[in-house]
């Protein structure tokens, strides 16, 4: 008789080559399991972040959590994906942290990272790949949420938390409603978020939406950290267009990239474009 562990592992290699999910059911006869018995073993998946049910009675698929643990392992071992030349050439242009953060239902996880700063002041955080990002206080998650709808952004903090819990924010953070909604308006107009002394003190980001294809739906976010000593009016606003470049790279990398392409779908409904958040702000 196989153990848990492996009835788990075979569900997850399992819904390794289904990325647009799988019912219960299907799981089962696969596997030739009992569906009580998948179901059981897909609950403690869903505890453990490893997969998730978007809506009740839906299909399981896989989180990006399993994901960024071999985005992680790879970029560790020296190996790189579709996007980390992108966020290589970024960071030697800019000089600066680049990350790279995906959507995950109603999440946005950091995955990858290029540190462009070799000497001076830097800011390097260590290991966040796989981090679950505060939407509110980052750059990435103002630039996630200046995406949707006002009504949808706030849904989003409100289940989050506008403050974090895991760390004390800087004083940039806001503090208020109406202080993060004219964060993310300003956003919209200037086409990249920009946060200062928010997520850190001394630290500040700039960031922009990655889609899936040129029109499609946010699937992540490409960000630029560094010392605000650096990161001054001047920089931020010489360091946009590159910004922007890179994103177009990675949303056209996006409609060749499996990685990219198993998030559209979610992408779809958890993101809004623009125009229609502009209509309703």
């Amino acid at each position: 008789m196989s153990s848990a562990l492996e009835r788990g592992l075979r569900i997850l290699e399992l819904m390794v080559e289904h990325p647009a999910g799988l019912p219960v059911s299907r799981i089962a006869a696969l596997l030739g399991m009992p569906v009580s018995g998948v179901h059981r073993q897909l609950r403690e998946l869903a505890r453990l972040g490893y997969v998730r049910q978007p809506r009740d009675q839906g299909d399981y698929l896989l989180s990006v959590k399993l994901s960024a643990l071999g985005l992680g392992f790879l970029g560790r071992a020296g190996v790189t994906d579709i996007a980390q030349p992108i966020l290589d050439r970024l960071a030697a242009a800019s000089g600066e942290l680049i990350r790279l953060s995906v959507v995950d239902g109603e999440q946005l996880v950091w995955v990858a990272v290029a540190q462009g700063a070799t000497t001076g002041l830097r800011y390097d955080p260590g290991r966040e790949q796989g981090v679950v990002v505060h939407l509110a206080s980052t750059a990435g998650g103002q630039a996630w949420l200046s995406g949707m709808s006002d009504a949808d952004a706030l849904e989003l903090v409100s289940r989050q938390g506008l403050r974090p819990t895991e760390f004390e924010p800087g004083p940039g953070a806001p503090a208020t409603r109406p202080t993060l909604l004219a964060a993310l308006a300003e956003a919209r107009a200037k086409g990249y978020a920009l946060t200062v002394n928010s997520y850190m003190i001394g630290m500040a980001a700039m960031a922009v939406p990655v889609r899936h294809g040129k029109d499609g739906p946010i699937v992540g976010c490409l960000s630029i950290a560094g010392p605000t000593v650096r990161l001054d009016t001047p920089r931020v606003t010489e360091l946009a267009p590159k910004l922007h470049e890179a994103a177009a790279e990675l949303s056209a990398a996006a409609d060749a990239s499996q990685f990219f392409g198993r998030l559209r779908e979610d992408g779809a409904t958890a993101s809004r474009p623009a125009q229609q958040a502009a209509g309703t702000r």
